[in-house]
């Protein structure tokens, strides 16, 4: 199907260190323009981000600081950008909520002005998510081909839950899922660990997103300045975090959570002190007994005899 355009119409996508629009930078670009007329314009191009890129976020797209250490930044190819851009509508999937953002956080960083005013956000990600509704009505009617009565009375909700739970477990038996890493799996089981540990998308310490656990099974913090760092690691640098967690705006559970690793890591650090105390005051005896052995002890004085005098005698003359 040939797309009924007024002008260009640019989908892309990004490859970025992280997900945080503030701090993170984007890695590589892709841009595919579709003109009026049906013809395609590409530009792909991979960029130093001036920053280190995350094992996590290489692991994912596959660019690391090896391969972009000595290419050019987005600064230096920002004009590049934005001419082949021109006055294009933009697309992408995500890229209303992303995409967008980090692009013109990234002009705004290289001083380049890049103006939104006028131009059309294509969204396929939204286009998505409202015509193939997420909801438990929409679900029950996919996989039970049936229509929810009574939908959002509690009862009613929790049977139809359960009723979808079975019917996707008969429509995915066996069914191949690739993950973003590339894993290969067959995930939608008759296990309830098995199942637990395929909806569990984040890995949540909190259940509420705040904290979560890398890939070594550490909590790590999931939001602002240091998003993606160890919970322990954060302690040892700002140790006023944890006062200022438990003084905000966090719900319960997650600053109950929160309690529970502090304690952990205080109880820890006192350890480490009694250990090395007790360490320093095993070496102290040996150090004591070092400074406290007794000097050599000097040999008598022998009495003058007249041999010695004349030794003398001889040596200095009269």
């Amino acid at each position: 199907m040939k797309l009924l355009l007024k002008r260009p119409l640019a989908f892309f996508d990004l490859e970025t260190t992280g997900v945080n629009i503030s701090v993170d930078r984007i890695v590589e670009l892709s841009i595919l323009k579709v003109s009026p007329d049906g013809t395609e314009d590409v530009l792909t191009m991979r960029l130093n981000p001036g920053i280190p890129i995350p094992p996590e976020s290489s692991i994912f797209h596959g660019v690391y600081d090896e391969d972009v250490k000595d290419l050019p930044s987005f600064k230096d190819r920002a004009l590049e950008i934005k001419e082949f851009l021109g006055d294009a509508d933009l697309a992408g999937y995500n890229s209303n909520k992303f995409d967008v953002p980090m692009l013109m956080e990234e002009f705004l960083r290289a001083g380049v002005e890049f103006s939104l005013t006028g131009r059309a956000f294509v969204d396929v990600q939204n286009i998505f998510h409202q015509m193939e509704q997420r909801t438990l009505k929409a679900a029950y009617k996919f996989y039970c081909d049936a229509d929810l009565d009574n939908a959002h009375t509690a009862e009613a909700d929790v049977r139809a839950t359960y009723e979808v739970l079975k019917a996707q477990l008969r429509k995915y038996e066996g069914a191949i899922f690739e993950d973003k890493h590339g894993n290969v799996s067959t995930p939608v089981v008759n296990d309830v660990q098995a199942l637990h540990k395929f909806t569990n998308l984040s890995n949540p310490v909190d259940f509420a997103g705040r904290l979560v656990f890398d890939e070594d099974g550490d909590p790590c913090i999931n939001f602002g300045k240091h998003k993606g760092k160890k919970v322990t690691d954060v302690f040892d640098v700002e140790p006023s975090y944890y006062a200022w967690m438990q003084n905000g705006d966090f719900p319960l559970y997650t600053k109950k959570v929160l309690e529970e690793i502090w304690n952990d890591y205080r109880n820890k650090k006192k350890e480490q002190k009694q250990q090395q105390h007790e360490q320093r005051k095993a070496e102290q005896p040996r150090k004591a007994e070092h400074k406290e052995r007794p000097a050599k002890a000097a040999e008598p004085v022998k009495p003058i005899t007249m041999d010695m005098l004349n030794q003398l005698k001889g040596k200095f003359g009269k």
